[in-house]
């Protein structure tokens, strides 16, 4: 799976700031998560979810995330009017995988950098609440979840294509947040 170039430079747009979590949504047809040769989770029509969480993140920010997810309106309506309905309203499924290396910067170097990202503990916490917030928000039946800090691979078929990043904010270098997805950037 070949992810948008957008993604390993989250950090450059914004020089001199860090993200705060970060999300790719794909819509699909179906995707599916295999970890030592085993599916673990897989789901039908619906969005792939992959997220990251950043230094500065709160339960708050894990909870805007979900509701964005959650609210965004991906598929048209029965007239065919574009970006209508959201995965509540087709009744469809989401797959929740945690990916740290959304956060990579690639401004030095051709090494990935991963500064940008939380440590484990403290990721599987913020990550785990937003899984949490995403099952809560919808119908927990049709969340599913990759396994956290594991190798996966992450098997879908795209929709459209149609693929979105969603950022909660910006934070500055004191790790200040500046910006959420629901504001205009100033």
């Amino acid at each position: 799976m070949q992810l948008p170039s957008c993604v390993a430079n989250l950090q450059d747009q914004n020089e001199g700031a860090y993200p705060t979590n970060a999300a790719i949504l794909q819509r699909v047809l179906s995707a599916s998560v295999t970890v030592d040769q085993k599916v673990v989770s897989s789901i039908g029509n619906g969005i792939l979810v992959l997220a990251a969480m950043a230094p500065g993140d709160t339960e708050k920010d894990a909870e805007r995330l979900a509701s964005k997810i959650l609210k965004l309106k991906l598929w048209d309506d029965d007239s065919g009017r574009r970006w209508k309905r959201s995965v509540q309203d087709i009744n469809g499924e989401v797959l929740c995988v945690s990916q740290f290396t959304l956060l990579a910067s690639t401004k030095k170097g051709n090494k990935p950098d991963f500064h940008g990202a939380l440590n484990g503990d403290e990721a599987r916490r913020l990550y785990d609440c937003f899984y949490r917030k995403v099952q809560e928000g919808y119908n927990p039946e049709k969340v599913q979840n990759g396994v956290f800090q594991a190798m996966m691979q992450v098997a879908l078929v795209n929709d459209g294509p149609v693929t979105i990043e969603i950022t909660a904010g910006q934070t500055d270098k004191k790790g200040e947040k500046n910006a959420t997805s629901d504001e205009p950037a100033p």
